[in-house]
C-alpha cells in the first residue's frame, strides 16, 4: 500500500512539472523508469529537460510535505547526484510548499513545485513562476495538528520559557499531555526548523515566528464568551470578579484589554475580559453582572481548555492570563486589539526572548 501511494505522489509530481512548463513552447519535459537503488542517491524521479539547446538531466525529489527541514533534505540529496552529474537540475515537489520552504530551494539553486502548480522554475534561459493557485493540498491538517488544544499546552510552555532546554518527557508533563502528544509537536516544530537540540535539550529556535503563526491560526470562537454589564467601573468589576472567584474557589484570569492594561499599562480600555473555569452564572450574580444584547462592558469567556491559565500571575490582586495568551486573544481583535498585542510584544514579550 505505501508503495503504491508513493507511486501516485510521484504520477502527481511528473504531472504538476509538465503543467507548470505546458506554456513553454520551446521546453517540455521526458521521464524515465527509476528503478530505486541503481546510483541514484534515492532520488524519486529522473528524466530530462528538452530545449532549442538541448537535452538537461533533470532529477526531482518528491516529498510529503513542504515544511523547511524537507526543502533543506531535498536540496542536500540533490546537491549530492549533482556533484557527478552537475549538469542536472533539481526539483523539489511537495504537495504545499510553505514561503521558508520555496526560499531554501532557491537558495541551494533548485526549482520547486506543488501539486496545485505553484511553482519556480529557472535553468538555463528558461524562468517560471507561478504564485496563488488555490491548494486543495493545503497544510491544514499539518496546523490543525500543531493547533489543537492539546498541542497548544506544549506550545505555551515552549514560549512561557524560551531559553530552557526540554527533554520531551519532561515537556509533556509540564504540559499535562502525553509523551505521544509531545512528540507530535516536536516533530511538526522540527519540521519547520524551530528547534534545536542542545546540550540542555530542546530548544526554541525563533520564538516569534512561532507565536506569529500560532497568532494567525488562533481561534477564539472555540471558547463560549458572554457578553454582560455592570454599573460599576471597569477597574471596580474587574476587583469584584477576583474576589468573587478567590470565594468561590474557582480559577479566573484576566486577559484582552485588561490582561494587557496590568502587563503593559500604558493600555487603555472600556470592557473588562476574563477567562472563568467554572461557575460562570454564580460568578456574574455575585459581582452582579447582567447579560445585554448591546453596550456590554465586560466578556466571561469560558475557555475551550485549561492551558489558557498556564503560566497565569498575580499582578496588583488580580491573577492575569500569561503575556502570551493576552497577546493570542488580543491579536483577535481587529484595531486596537491589534495594536495592543503589538505593544505587548515589544514590550514585555520580547525582552523576555
Amino acid at each position: 500500500m505505501m508503495k503504491d501511494k508513493g507511486k501516485q505522489i510521484e504520477r502527481q509530481a511528473e504531472d504538476a512539472i509538465r503543467f507548470c512548463l505546458k506554456d513553454v513552447p520551446f521546453c517540455r519535459v521526458e521521464f524515465r523508469d527509476n528503478p530505486r537503488g541503481v546510483a541514484d542517491n534515492g532520488i524519486d524521479l529522473i528524466g530530462s529537460l528538452i530545449t532549442n539547446a538541448g537535452k538537461r538531466p533533470l532529477v526531482v525529489e518528491v516529498k510529503p510535505n513542504g515544511q523547511p527541514r524537507w526543502a533543506r533534505n531535498a536540496a542536500n540529496a540533490l546537491a549530492l547526484y549533482r556533484t557527478k552529474n552537475p549538469s542536472a537540475y533539481g526539483i523539489l515537489v511537495a504537495p504545499y510548499i510553505t514561503e521558508e520552504a520555496g526560499r531554501i530551494a532557491a537558495e541551494n539553486g533548485i526549482g520547486y513545485v506543488d501539486l496545485a502548480g505553484n511553482c519556480r522554475i529557472a535553468f538555463d534561459q528558461v524562468y517560471i513562476r507561478r504564485e496563488g493557485r488555490e491548494n486543495k493540498f493545503t497544510r491544514k491538517r499539518d496546523l490543525r495538528s500543531l493547533f489543537s488544544p492539546k498541542a497548544e499546552r506544549v506550545l505555551r510552555m515552549l514560549l512561557l520559557e524560551p531559553k530552557r532546554g526540554w527533554k520531551v518527557e519532561e515537556l509533556a508533563k509540564v504540559a499535562d499531555v502525553s509523551l505521544g502528544q509531545a512528540s507530535n509537536v516536536k516533530k511538526l516544530l522540527d519540521d519547520r526548523e524551530w528547534l534545536r537540540r542542545g546540550e540542555r535539550g530542546l530548544e526554541l529556535i525563533d520564538p516569534k515566528k512561532l507565536l506569529t503563526e500560532w497568532s494567525q491560526n488562533f481561534d477564539p470562537s472555540r471558547s463560549r464568551s458572554s457578553d454582560l454589564f455592570s454599573l460599576d467601573p471597569i477597574g471596580k468589576i474587574e476587583s469584584k470578579i477576583a474576589d468573587a472567584c478567590k470565594r468561590l474557589g474557582v480559577r479566573y484570569a484576566l486577559t484582552g484589554f485588561s490582561g494587557a492594561a496590568r502587563l503593559a499599562p500604558a493600555v487603555r480600555y472600556q470592557r473588562a475580559s476574563v477567562y472563568i473555569a467554572e461557575k460562570l452564572d454564580e460568578v456574574a450574580t455575585a459581582v452582579g453582572l447582567r447579560p445585554v444584547t448591546s453596550g456590554a462592558n465586560v466578556s466571561v469567556i469560558e475557555p475551550y481548555d485549561d492551558g489558557v491559565f498556564a503560566g497565569t500571575r498575580k499582578i496588583g490582586g488580580a491573577d492575569v492570563a500569561s503575556p502570551v495568551q493576552v497577546f493570542l486573544d488580543l491579536s483577535a481583535i481587529p484595531g486596537r486589539g491589534e495594536e495592543a498585542a503589538d505593544a505587548l510584544l515589544r514590550e514585555v514579550i520580547e525582552p523576555s526572548w
